[in-house]
């Protein structure tokens, strides 16, 4: 019996944690993140499915300046995330996978860091051997614009810029990802 709790409680626990996400209510005070400092949630503004995304424009960890709106004609994949979130971590290998299976099929992957250095940013990518595109968002203003109140956040946006899925939390698999671009006609 006491063999079975040892591993049902860590799977429990793991489970919570991947369902939940990050809130940025959970950590007090990192690296002066707007969202957990006091940038105010209006549901009212936020991003619906079927609208247009909110352009953006900042630079990655290289010093590129990326616009959304340069990816006019193809599937995007936003992804909101920190160094500091479990399941933000746990999911960046199946968005790896994604990144490097899907090249060339008109999906382009973008993942947004929110609030850190890019030094910080970059020594994550390269600890965990990860070659995807990351922005910046050192002032969370792109995460505010987006209303992401939860990290893990990743929007699905189509070839006109609508946003067609929103999946709140991290994504248990690779094929859970590839379920939501197959839903949206993108196809290997």
């Amino acid at each position: 019996m006491n063999k079975m709790l040892k591993v049902i409680l860590p799977v429990m626990l793991i489970s919570v944690l991947l369902i939940a996400g990050c809130s940025g209510e959970s950590e007090p005070d990192i690296s002066g993140l707007g969202w957990i400092t006091g940038y105010s949630v209006n549901p009212a503004q936020s991003p619906q499915l079927g609208e247009p995304a909110p352009d953006f424009q900042f630079q990655d960890s290289e010093g590129q300046t990326t616009s959304l709106s340069d990816f006019r004609g193809e599937v995007v994949l936003v992804n909101f995330w920190a160094t500091w979130c479990g399941p933000c971590v746990y999911e960046m290998p199946f968005i790896q996978q994604v990144y490097d299976e899907w090249r060339g099929t008109g999906l382009v992957v973008l993942t947004i860091n929110i609030g850190e250095s890019a030094n910080k940013a970059t020594s994550f990518m390269e600890e965990y051997s990860l070659s995807f595109p990351v922005l910046l968002d050192t002032s969370s203003e792109v995460a505010q614009r987006y209303n992401v109140q939860y990290i893990p956040t990743t929007f699905f946006i189509d070839e006109d810029g609508i946003i067609q899925h929103i999946e709140v939390g991290a994504f248990p698999s690779k094929e859970a990802i590839e379920s939501i671009l197959s839903q949206l006609g993108i196809t290997k």
